[in-house]
């Protein structure tokens, strides 16, 4: 079974929690940005990317506004089901923008990354450069590899949403980015059944299609 949530922040307590005490092997949770374990590289954080990549479920994250890009830049990028993704620790992968994956007899598309105006985290030497928000290529990725797919996935799994769905969220917001803009752009050529991002840290559905999801543990319908 496949499970989505939101952003965790570097915070272990949330992998402790009853509900997913029951997650068995070959589950797979997601996770919707800001993953925030991979940080400052320390012994600890190392221990408990260790511990990530050791539960019996296999642990997904696509990157957020609040990440250090440096940091998961070192990582190696290998083949993983059918997409480009780096391997952190065992079952603990990150998916990168634009690529599609076979997960579970499900295919997602996942784009990381998205608007960081409004980050408090961006200090120091964890700063992200601005790296937060997609280059062309990663764009073009996504474009063609949907392309590839007939633009047809099951589901989509991004940090940020699409304009549209932001204004939603927040009428006031008369801000917009790249980011927003391009994932307008995909919310209109693909063809999907489910889409979640985390930046929002709400629990919410907006019909049809949309989920905004932060503590809550989604679970993906069977017979999507």
């Amino acid at each position: 079974m496949i499970y989505i949530t939101g952003d965790t922040h570097g915070d272990l307590s949330r992998f402790k929690n009853k509900e997913l005490k029951k997650l068995k092997k070959g589950d797979t949770l997601i996770i919707c940005g800001d993953f925030g374990f991979l940080w400052n590289g320390d012994k600890k954080e190392q221990k408990q990317l260790a511990w990530l990549g050791k539960q019996k479920y296999q642990i997904l994250f696509v990157d957020g506004c609040n990440e250090n890009y440096q940091l998961l830049e070192q990582y190696k990028v290998s083949e993983w089901n059918h997409g480009k993704a780096q391997v952190i620790s065992g079952n603990l992968v990150h998916l990168m923008r634009g690529e599609i994956y076979e997960i579970e007899g499900k295919k997602i598309f996942a784009f990381g990354g998205g608007d960081g105006s409004e980050s408090f985290e961006k200090l120091g030497k964890y700063d992200t450069h601005g790296k937060e928000q997609p280059t062309i290529q990663e764009t073009s990725n996504g474009i063609r590899h949907l392309e590839e797919h007939h633009d047809t996935v099951d589901i989509i799994i991004t940090h940020d949403a699409p304009e549209k769905i932001k204004r939603f969220i927040n009428i006031e917001d008369n801000t917009t980015s790249f980011i927003n803009n391009y994932l307008d752009t995909i919310s209109q050529i693909a063809t999907f059944k489910l889409w979640y991002f985390g930046k929002f840290h709400k629990n919410k559905m907006i019909p049809p299609y949309y989920h905004t999801v932060f503590t809550d543990i989604v679970k993906i319908p069977e017979d999507l």
